[in-house]
């Protein structure tokens, strides 16, 4: 198979990144400067009218979603047991997984950029108050659900990778206090032990640096 990864800084496609590395599935990474609005190209928007990151090419076929991606991946290689094989658990990940892209991801995005959700003279300041409050209330329970353990599950899996980008890029806000999750904290640190999560930010650190960002 041919597979494409369309990439950009900061952004959540790092997890199908780590993803595709854990499975040991070759693919080429296609980055995009969407600050530059290269998502916005005709080219990019014939693969994706979404214009968003990631998107996975699979010998000409293409697949958006985060979720759909990471269980993509996992189907293709179980040996990785990115997705835990018990059907029950299986569930109980998928509905992380859930929870980390519409309860986490939006709130990230409101915080880095609250005008684009409410352009009222004013708004920014509250807009992001309101975003950041309800991030850590998330914190809180994603940490508890990691008291005790090294992984949301017996094992590593795609919710542990989805959860390092949304403490990762949350991280980034210099006015946003984590300090108070241990145990996120700590699960951070342990998958960043791993050698595809020292790829995935090596690597992301590189195309940020070439496209002259910062966070």
């Amino acid at each position: 198979m041919q597979i494409d990864l369309y990439y950009a800084p900061f952004s959540c496609a790092i997890v199908p990144y780590i993803m595709l590395t854990e499975a040991c599935i070759p693919f080429t990474l296609k980055p995009l400067n969407i600050r530059g609005k290269e998502n916005m190209t005709a080219e990019y928007l014939a693969l994706n009218p979404k214009h968003k990151v990631p998107l996975l090419v699979v010998d000409g076929a293409t697949l958006s979603e985060n979720i759909a991606i990471q269980s993509w991946i996992a189907r293709q290689a179980p040996q990785a047991r990115l997705l835990p094989s018990d059907p029950w658990n299986e569930a109980l990940a998928i509905s992380l997984l859930s929870w980390f892209a519409s309860g986490f991801h939006p709130l990230i995005s409101r915080y880095n950029s609250p005008l684009k959700v409410c352009d009222v003279p004013g708004s920014e300041y509250r807009t992001r108050t309101l975003a950041g409050n309800a991030l850590l209330k998330n914190m809180e329970a994603a940490d508890k659900l990691l008291e005790g353990r090294k992984f949301f599950f017996d094992h590593f899996t795609a919710a542990d990778a989805y959860m390092f980008w949304c403490y990762r890029r949350s991280g980034f806000f210099a006015d946003l206090d984590l300090s108070g999750y241990k145990n996120l904290a700590a699960h951070s640190e342990r998958l960043f032990q791993r050698p595809s999560f020292q790829r995935a930010v090596k690597s992301d650190d590189r195309i940020r640096d070439q496209f002259n960002l910062i966070p």
